[in-house]
């Protein structure tokens, strides 16, 4: 499966869903795991500075300017709606569950940051899909990475979850909506066209999250400094790591696309100690560094 992420990575990808089509001569000529590594980065450093602008835009706000953007990008460059009138019913049907799916995800992950240091919502993302992959795949080696994952989310959440219960909730609820996400994209992956339908995906979103988002948003489309942060919120969160996804998994195995999503916890922790000063605890350090095992060990179902 091709990424479709709201916030991170797909798990469910199959790297034999479909051949390798040949890019230009520039891409084929850097290799995969480059790709991968701009995606880790740019995965959490768009919502770090997502995090910043929390001071003078409430996060709905934040997360409609991030979906809207990249909408409009694909929208500008693949102009999913010629494609989306060819759909049947069926698919136009995934699109649109696809696309609510992202919005309320989306969502519930920017009020989870809002309240919660990016690196715990960050490994509570991945609590869910490792569950999934053990179940899909019950073998000791995913036994053993739902165990590790789940230590880590409950040694991350165990010493704060009395003070940021609604933080936490809000997580969690991101993690299950991510799960739901990868069921929906590896659907969408599985049939031509998957970037199209991407792209519509994300215009149905971009009008699902209005009603909630607008109200927060509204006064920074009068503002052009706000608004271009915003926008490049968008691009950096969304648009950055859905490309060099598509370029990194056309030529990488599924076990070593897997293997590297690992980085991610860790590079959520590192973006967060970085970009917003969030200094781990010993504790949290260790927490951290059991999901990033789980991560590691997970394996998904073919």
């Amino acid at each position: 499966m091709h990424s479709t992420r709201g916030n991170g990575p797909s798990l469910y990808w199959n790297a034999k869903s479909r051949p390798y089509r040949r890019g230009s001569a520039v891409t084929d000529r850097i290799p995969p795991h480059a790709f991968f590594l701009v995606s880790a980065l740019f995965h959490y450093l768009g919502p770090s500075f997502a995090v910043l602008l929390f001071a003078r835009i409430a996060p709905l706000g934040v997360a409609w300017l991030r979906i809207a953007s990249a909408a409009v990008v694909f929208g500008l460059w693949r102009r999913p709606w010629r494609y989306a009138l060819a759909l049947s019913a069926a698919d136009r049907r995934l699109v649109l569950a696809l696309g609510i799916v992202l919005a309320a995800m989306n969502s519930c992950f920017y009020l989870a940051i809002a309240r919660l240091p990016l690196r715990t919502v960050g490994a509570i993302e991945f609590l869910g899909p490792i569950g999934l992959a053990a179940i899909g795949l019950r073998t000791t080696r995913n036994v053993a990475a739902l165990g590790c994952a789940a230590a880590g989310v409950f040694v991350l959440t165990d010493a704060r979850f009395a003070s940021e219960t609604i933080g936490y909730l809000f997580a969690f609820a991101n993690c299950g909506l991510f799960v739901l996400y990868g069921v929906l994209g590896h659907r969408i992956a599985s049939r031509a066209g998957g970037i199209d339908r991407l792209g519509a995906a994300m215009l149905v979103a971009m009008v699902a999250a209005l009603p909630v988002g607008i109200a927060d948003a509204a006064p920074v489309l009068l503002d052009p400094l706000l608004l271009a942060a915003g926008i490049g919120v968008g691009v950096s969160s969304s648009v950055i790591p859905y490309v060099c996804d598509q370029f990194a998994m056309a030529r990488l195995p599924r076990a070593s696309f897997a293997l590297l999503l690992s980085l991610l916890p860790a590079t959520a922790a590192v973006v967060g100690l970085v970009v917003l000063g969030q200094i781990p605890s010993p504790v949290e350090v260790v927490g951290i560094g059991l999901v990033v095992a789980g991560v590691a060990l997970h394996r998904p179902a073919a």
